[in-house]
């Protein structure tokens, strides 16, 4: 598999205008901050905008918080054959280089990233393991189970439990209108 073309912050910040941005998070993290204009589609339901995208002719430029995500984006768009840029580092390097992210309406608190929320549950599952594994030695398999899911994590470059967290009410905090932001983005793509 090709490495999908990537834009580093500033590349991006000066084409922007240009790009039509996708940004492939959950709705809880793309409220906490998302570069101008960017319309959300998390990547669980990314399958859907493809006939959208599909022949549009657009550049799309596809972003996360660190870029992992949106590489794999564009890898599955690309397999539709819908070319995207990927920006490098995320919505991390965009405001570690000062440029500005939108917070929409009513978006009071911040929330927690994905991979922070990856790493919490994973720490205190581990703990937890270890602690329980005091009382029964079973229990310390809890804790093998998360270090391979982790293992299989990084090597797969796919992460089954920010899937999972990606579902809870905090992650979603207003329902993601999937479908006006697909006719937003076919009005963009005219």
């Amino acid at each position: 598999m090709n490495s999908p073309v990537a834009l580093d912050a500033d590349q991006a910040h000066s084409r922007l205008g240009e790009l039509t941005v996708i940004d492939v998070r959950t709705p809880g993290e793309y409220a906490s901050g998302h570069l101008p204009g960017a319309l959300n589609i998390p990547m669980d339901r990314l399958d859907r905008a493809v006939p959208v995208l599909t022949g549009a002719g657009a550049e799309l430029l596809v972003v996360c918080r660190s870029g992992a995500r949106s590489a794999n984006a564009c890898a599955r768009l690309a397999e539709h054959g819908v070319p995207a840029a990927t920006l490098t580092g995320g919505t991390g390097a965009w405001a570690e280089r000062g440029h500005e992210l939108h917070r929409p309406a009513g978006a009071a608190r911040t929330g927690m990233s994905m991979e922070r929320q990856v790493r919490l549950t994973a720490g205190a599952v581990v703990l937890a393991g270890l602690g329980l594994g005091l009382l029964h030695p079973a229990w310390q398999l809890l804790s093998a189970g998360v270090a391979g899911g982790l293992v299989f994590s990084a090597l797969t470059d796919t992460c089954g439990m920010a899937a999972l967290l990606s579902k809870l009410p905090h992650n979603r905090p207003r329902p993601a209108d999937l479908d006006a932001t697909l006719a937003a983005l076919a009005r963009r793509l005219r």
